[in-house]
C-alpha cells in the first residue's frame, strides 16, 4: 500500500525548530524572498514601486528608504502584519504553528507557544484568518461536468436548560430561542478524477433560505448540485440540475451524496469543541473561511502552507478590523 502524503517526508518541508533556529537576518531574508519574489528578495517601495531603495535601519528590524518618494518602509509595511512589534521570526513561527494544526489553533495555546499575551495571539490569529479569507473573494465554483455539494449547519445561540425540570421550556420553539443562532452554508466542489482537491466556499446567514442568492451567484449554472431534503434547497431546482438525498433513509446513493460538505462540518465541530470552544458571533465567517482553507490545502506541504499564507498576508494590505493592538469588540467582516 502506498504511503499517505501526510505521513511522508515530502509533507514536512519546514519545521518549527528550523524557524526558531533562524537568526534575525535569515528570517528577514526568508520573509523578503516571499514578499518580493520578482526581485529575488530585494526591497521594492510599497508606495511608488521603485526598486532603488537603500538601508536606513536604525534599531531593530530591517528598514529601507525609497530613492524616488523618500518614504521609509519595513518588511511588513502595507501588509496585514503592518505596525508589528514582534520579530519577523516570531511571525513566521506563528504562521507555521497555526497552519500545522489540522482543526485549528487556539489563541491561548499560541500565546503560550510564542510567550505573548492572549490579546496579541488573538489579534495575530485573526490577521492570519483574514489573509486566508482573501482566497475566497470572487471565487466561483462548478461548471459543465462539475458537481458541487451544498449543506448548512447551525452555530451559536445555545440556550442552557433550567436546573429544575418544571422550569424547563421547549427550546425548539422560536420564543424560547436566543436569536443569536447563525447558519454556516458551505458549497463544496468535488474534484475530478486525477485532479487536485475541489474548492470549498463557506458563508454565514441567518437561515438556509437566505443563502439561495449567494449560491446562485457563486455556482456556475451548468453545475450539478447535490443537497439534502431541507426545504430551503427546493429553490435550487429552478436554476441547477439538482440531486437530493434523504438522510432519514440513507446517507448516500448513486444519484446524490453530500458527504463532502458533511465532512467539512464534521471537522468544524471538532475544531469548535476541541480547540476554540466558541466560534459563533461576529467572527463566525472568519473561522468558517479558515476551516475551508485548511480543507482545500490539507494535501500541501508545511513549507507551501507558510509561503501561501505569507503571500496572502503581504497582498492583503493593513487589516481593516485589527489595525490596532486590541479591538475585539469591533465587528469583523
Amino acid at each position: 500500500m502506498a504511503q499517505h502524503f501526510l505521513l511522508s517526508a515530502a509533507a514536512r518541508t519546514i519545521s518549527l525548530g528550523q524557524v526558531l533556529r533562524m537568526t534575525d537576518a535569515e528570517a528577514e531574508a526568508a520573509f523578503a524572498a516571499i514578499r518580493w519574489p520578482e526581485t529575488a528578495g530585494c526591497p521594492v517601495c510599497p508606495g511608488c514601486g521603485c526598486t532603488i531603495c537603500y538601508d536606513c535601519r536604525r534599531r531593530g528590524g530591517a528598514r529601507w528608504r525609497c530613492k524616488a518618494c523618500r518614504r521609509d518602509f519595513s518588511l511588513t509595511s502595507g501588509t496585514l502584519f503592518a505596525f508589528h512589534k514582534l520579530s519577523v521570526r516570531d511571525y513566521l513561527a506563528a504562521v507555521l504553528v497555526f497552519c500545522d494544526e489540522v482543526k485549528g489553533k487556539s489563541a491561548l495555546a499560541l500565546s503560550r507557544d510564542l510567550d505573548v499575551q492572549y490579546k496579541t495571539a488573538f489579534v495575530l490569529e485573526h490577521k492570519i484568518r483574514e489573509a486566508m479569507g482573501l482566497e475566497f473573494r470572487g471565487l466561483r465554483l462548478g461548471g459543465a461536468g462539475r458537481q458541487v455539494e451544498v449543506d448548512g449547519a447551525c452555530f451559536g445561540g445555545h440556550v442552557r436548560p433550567e436546573n429544575r425540570k418544571e422550569d424547563r421550556r421547549d427550546r425548539r420553539l422560536t420564543e424560547n430561542k436566543s436569536g443569536k443562532r447563525q447558519v454556516v452554508v458551505v458549497i463544496r466542489e468535488r474534484a475530478l478524477a486525477g485532479t487536485s482537491l475541489g474548492g470549498t466556499l463557506p458563508a454565514v446567514f441567518a437561515s438556509e433560505d437566505a443563502a439561495i442568492d449567494f449560491i446562485k451567484a457563486r455556482v456556475d449554472r451548468a453545475t450539478t448540485v447535490h443537497a439534502d431534503e431541507a426545504a430551503a434547497w427546493n429553490a435550487l431546482h429552478a436554476r441547477f440540475d439538482t440531486r437530493r438525498i434523504n438522510h432519514s433513509v440513507e446517507y448516500a446513493n448513486d444519484d446524490a451524496c453530500t458527504n463532502g460538505a458533511e465532512s467539512f462540518f464534521s471537522r468544524a465541530r471538532r475544531g469548535e469543541i476541541g480547540h476554540y470552544h466558541h466560534i459563533s458571533g461576529a467572527y463566525l465567517l472568519r473561522y468558517a473561511r479558515e476551516l475551508a482553507w485548511r480543507e482545500d490545502h490539507r494535501r500541501d506541504s508545511t513549507g507551501l502552507h507558510v509561503r501561501t499564507v505569507v503571500r496572502l498576508v503581504v497582498s492583503g494590505g493593513p487589516s481593516v478590523d485589527f489595525c490596532g493592538s486590541w479591538q475585539r469588540a469591533r465587528h469583523a467582516a
